[in-house]
């Protein structure tokens, strides 16, 4: 755009969504988790089942009862209800588990990569010992002390998760602490928390956003990981949780399986074309791809 003679520079955010939208298949990726989205709101207002109630004979398959359309569980409950309604529950667990990682490991990677010293060192070696822990063994543990509530599962999914995304942002606040701006900034005497996260942050984001929509994948993963292993709440219904719960039955009763297994899959896969689409916008390196 030009204006007075003198091109105007474009806001990054709109050159980020232009690049976005021509990547095809990343806006596959967010037309698919919008619909998906759609389905975990709207859905159980059309079809209001309730997923614990035994609706048919255990283990009917699809196509066979037209109160069961996508079959029954091994107790005799509706999948579709199951699907339509465990969708809020992983969703927000991945939701859930991305702030919760992105929240500590930002505040680790940002402090380590800003003071250096003492401070660096004492937070890279806490980040190293989190980052050997087998993490779903790690997980496992902290949900078996306390309880396997959905929240103790979040909870437990970004304490394992972190410290990948503390190490991009020691990277990208060591790349930009020293920069003109930054510099300018110390100048004006602004004091070092301001310039943390009001100077470094903002320009740090970009990778950042990329790796938290991609923790949304993994944390997604894990729960459905955890619930397998029978360590979900039993209480509230999720993808991860018919997974768990239709284990014992998988060769009889494939449907109770596959079917919420596809959906994490198909979430999952979704995620990860938007945070490719995402990185290909805030790369300026991949952005003539």
């Amino acid at each position: 755009m030009i204006q007075g003679g003198i091109p105007k520079a474009e806001h990054p955010v709109s050159e980020a969504w232009r690049m976005f939208q021509r990547n095809t298949a990343a806006m596959f990726g967010l037309v698919l988790l919008g619909f998906l989205v759609l389905i975990t709101l709207i859905g159980p207002l059309v079809y209001s089942v309730d997923p614990f109630e035994i609706v048919w004979a255990p283990l009917t398959p699809p196509g066979q009862e037209a109160t069961a359309p996508l079959g029954t569980d091994y107790l005799g409950r509706d999948i579709l209800a199951g699907l339509i309604h465990g969708g809020v529950a992983t969703l927000a667990v991945g939701l859930a588990a991305a702030f919760i990682t992105v929240t500590i490991g930002l505040t680790v990677g940002a402090l380590a990569g800003f003071y250096l010293g003492l401070v660096d060192d004492i937070l890279m070696r806490v980040t190293e010992f989190f980052q050997v822990l087998p993490a779903l063994m790690f997980a496992m543990v902290l949900v078996t002390l306390f309880s396997s509530s959905l929240t103790v599962v979040a909870i437990a999914i970004g304490l394992v998760s972190w410290p990948p995304t503390a190490r991009l942002a020691r990277a990208e606040f060591l790349r930009i602490r020293n920069l003109e701006y930054v510099s300018a900034a110390r100048s004006v005497g602004a004091k070092n928390p301001r310039i943390i996260w009001r100077v470094i942050l903002p320009n740090a984001l970009p990778p950042l956003i990329v790796s938290a929509t991609l923790t949304i994948g993994t944390a997604i993963l894990f729960e459905a990981g955890l619930s397998f292993l029978g360590l979900s709440d039993p209480n509230t219904y999720s993808w991860g949780y018919m997974i768990g719960s239709g284990r014992d039955n998988i060769l009889d009763a494939w449907w109770a399986v596959t079917l919420p297994g596809g959906m994490i899959f198909i979430t999952v896969l979704a995620v990860s074309l938007i945070g490719d689409g995402l990185n290909d916008a805030f790369n300026p390196k991949l952005r003539e791809r």
